[in-house]
């Protein structure tokens, strides 16, 4: 058994990133300067970067590798593990550099997600992008910025503090001398440590972060010039398909593969269960796969209809998170209104536009693997685990990829690449079809939610307990003040493969949280939104929470059969608060609008932030309304779009986005954030409007 992938003591809900390894078969990087030639190169000073919660990384990188390159012809290219997956983190990111260095964002050429090329990364995951990654290309950005002064000081014969950047070029001020960054490069390789002290350029300085410059790239993307992972081919590609089993749990008794072999150009191969078909194309690889002919074990698969008592049956302490303060229960048998309820919250599939894909390449023992991941080196560790390799023996490319919501950290589809091309002597692409997607890749966790509050004669929450069965701990703790309280995040025995998705378990935490805020309003006879505001303690989430409140016009009369409804929560640095307005007609409900109010910090790319939040609200109406994972016998009921209801066209309401751009706090990450008060909002809406008040995700 392989040891875990990782384990993330403040996110325990990322339940895929601590399974064993998936499988192990039997079946010299050179210097980073030798492939860049000269010029100036910008190295880390130290092998730990700052993790969100101020302790060190858990993770050290393996070399000492440059984030920033200035080439002898000027060009300037940044190296990071991040990867881009259509969050537009190469343009934010590029614009971190570009600002210290004074250079049009489209100046810089962004290298992503190559483990032979770039540093060492987590993975693109937790909104860090922008809280870690952009202060790092920042502070990297300023040593170079550093050291061009200081070398034109010295080619010009100019005191440094008469000299300034200038689009490529250091300029003296109000002089006519100059020297462009290709000439200060010419001749004189380098490499330049990064001060962890270096001032960055401060917000109210600000030329490029802050505003919105064309995304790079986006001829391509909207030509269709654009790449995948999907649209890698190698010389000599063969396609390969797997041989997927009977149902969860089950174990291969017999296989007759010979239909299979008499095909022209059909490879079989096996090691233990796994089995998988190379062939010429993909059409007789699907064709070999049909070809095989398998007898399943298959003992104890899990239904859905007893989900909710297996997940409370298992449950077990030691889940990360949660707080206990003072004596809730004497706060809640004192409490003048008191209310408990349970909280459902279904599996969910991330339902990617582009389903997994790899493509596999051996040579000279050395393995290179183009894949869509979200988690580079976390799959390269993988392909070093399950092929007994070095390190430096595995390199992971990862073109963009088309989505993957926090469900692409697993290397399924590149181990199983790896494993056809090694047993075939050639490169291999394996593609997962729409239905393996929905069958064999992770889920979001369900989870059972167990709240009891109390509200004191003032209209204050004077107890509360808050218990989560294996959904996670994210966002826990309710960001009221409360002075006797306890939260907990117990563990359960899953019966379906699970792990992070967008907003880890703060969708199902808030959903809980604020539909019981609501219910406690009501029972006390409160405005939602004055209940809300009487016992919020951080200013921020105030903020926000007035801020959609008048955007929204909350207060205002509606029409018959409509109801508007609020939530707000906070998770990873930002703040965020809904207000959705709904129509309840023959118990139909349809979303008209939704308005969210976003603190982030600072705002590094305003277009790019309003496009997340947007995305997230649309994404979160699935969860809220739609999407459910059934499954029966140990298979999923519903593996396709025409069984698994997603956001359409029709379901989009009207989006108004309000910035709340925060000058004076660092900037945070905003992919996951928006869309968790997005539910509740939509709950509290339809029960105003007349509808039940659901305490199950989906609604409807």
């Amino acid at each position: 058994m392989s040891e875990p992938l990782h384990s993330d003591p403040f996110e325990p809900e990322r339940y895929e990133l601590t399974e064993p390894s998936a499988r192990s078969f039997d079946l010299g990087r050179r210097g980073f300067l030798q492939l860049l030639g000269g010029g100036i190169g910008i190295a880390l000073v130290a092998p730990r970067l700052p993790a969100a919660d101020g302790s060190s990384d858990a993770a050290v990188p393996e070399d000492i590798a440059a984030f920033l390159h200035i080439a002898e012809d000027g060009k300037v290219s940044v190296f990071t593990g991040k990867v881009e997956v259509g969050q537009d983190a190469r343009t934010s990111l590029a614009q971190a550099v570009a600002e210290e260095l004074c250079l049009p964002t489209d100046a810089i050429t962004m290298v992503m997600g190559d483990t032979a090329r770039v540093p060492y990364d987590r993975g693109t995951f937790g909104s860090q992008s922008t809280p870690r990654m952009a202060p790092q290309l920042r502070r990297a950005a300023v040593a170079a910025r550093e050291l061009l002064l200081d070398r034109a000081a010295e080619r010009l014969g100019v005191a440094r503090d008469r000299l300034a950047l200038r689009t490529g070029s250091v300029v003296e001020i109000g002089g006519e001398q100059r020297v462009s960054f290709g000439d200060l490069s010419a001749g004189k390789e380098l490499t330049q440590r990064i001060e962890t002290t270096a001032e960055l350029t401060p917000p109210d300085a600000w030329r490029v972060l802050g505003t919105s410059p064309a995304r790079l790239g986006a001829r391509d993307l909207v030509t269709g010039a654009h790449r995948f992972a999907y649209d890698v081919v190698r010389e000599g590609m063969l396609h390969g398909r797997v041989l997927r089993p009977e149902a969860l749990g089950a174990r291969l008794r017999t296989l007759d593969d010979g239909r299979a072999k008499r095909m022209p150009g059909v490879r079989v191969v096996r090691d233990d269960d796994f089995v998988g078909v190379v062939a010429p194309t993909a059409h007789a690889a699907n064709a070999a796969l049909a070809g095989l002919q398998a007898e399943w074990d298959v003992e104890g698969a899990p239904s859905d209809s007893s989900l909710w008592d297996d997940l409370r049956g298992s449950a077990r302490e030691g889940g990360r998170g949660g707080r206990s303060e003072g004596d809730p229960e004497r706060a809640l048998a004192d409490a003048v209104h008191r209310l408990t309820a349970t909280y459902h919250v279904a599996y969910i599939a991330h339902a990617p536009l582009e389903p997994r894909a790899a493509v596999a390449e051996w040579s000279d023992g050395a393995l290179t693997v183009w894949t869509g991941t979200q988690r580079p080196f976390g799959v390269r560790d993988e392909l070093v685990r399950a092929f007994r390799l070095a390190p430096e023996q595995v390199r992971v490319i990862v073109p963009d990829t088309g989505s993957g919501y926090g469900g692409k950290h697993t290397g399924d589809a590149a181990l199983e690449a790896a494993a056809l091309a090694r047993a075939v002597g050639r490169p291999v692409t394996v593609r997962w079809t729409r239905e393996e997607e929905f069958r064999w890749a992770y889920f979001r966790p369900a989870g059972v939610i167990d709240v009891e509050a109390g509200v004191d004669a003032d209209g204050r929450l004077s107890g509360w307990t808050f218990d989560n069965f294996n959904s996670g701990g994210s966002a826990l703790e309710p960001p009221y003040a409360i002075a006797d309280q306890r939260c907990r995040f117990l563990r359960s025995d899953s019966p379906l493969r699970q792990g992070s998705y967008r907003a880890l378990a703060a969708t199902a935490n808030a959903f809980a949280r604020e539909s019981h805020l609501d219910d406690l309003a009501e029972a006390a006879g409160l405005d939602p939104l004055e209940f809300r505001r009487r016992n919020l303690a951080e200013p921020r989430l105030r903020a926000v929470l007035d801020a959609a409140a008048e955007r929204a016009g909350y207060g205002e009369a509606l029409g018959e059969g409509k109801g508007r409804g609020i939530a707000c929560a906070t998770d990873k640095g930002g703040y965020v608060a809904t207000v959705a307005d709904v129509r309840l007609v023959d118990g139909v409900v349809t979303v008209d609008r939704l308005v969210t109010a976003f603190d982030c910090g600072a705002v590094v790319h305003p277009d790019n932030l309003r496009n997340q939040i947007e995305g997230a609200s649309i994404q979160a109406l699935g969860g809220a309304l739609f999407e459910s994972i059934g499954f029966e016998q140990g298979r999923v009921r519903n593996p396709r779009f025409s069984a698994y209801r997603v956001p359409r066209f029709a379901d989009v309401p009207e989006l108004v986005t309000v910035l709340v751009d925060r000058r004076d706090e660092p900037s945070a990450g905003a992919g996951e954030s928006p869309s968790i008060a997005v539910a509740p909002a939509i709950r509290n809406a339809i029960a105003a409007a007349g509808g039940p008040r659901w305490r199950a995700l989906p609604m409807a």
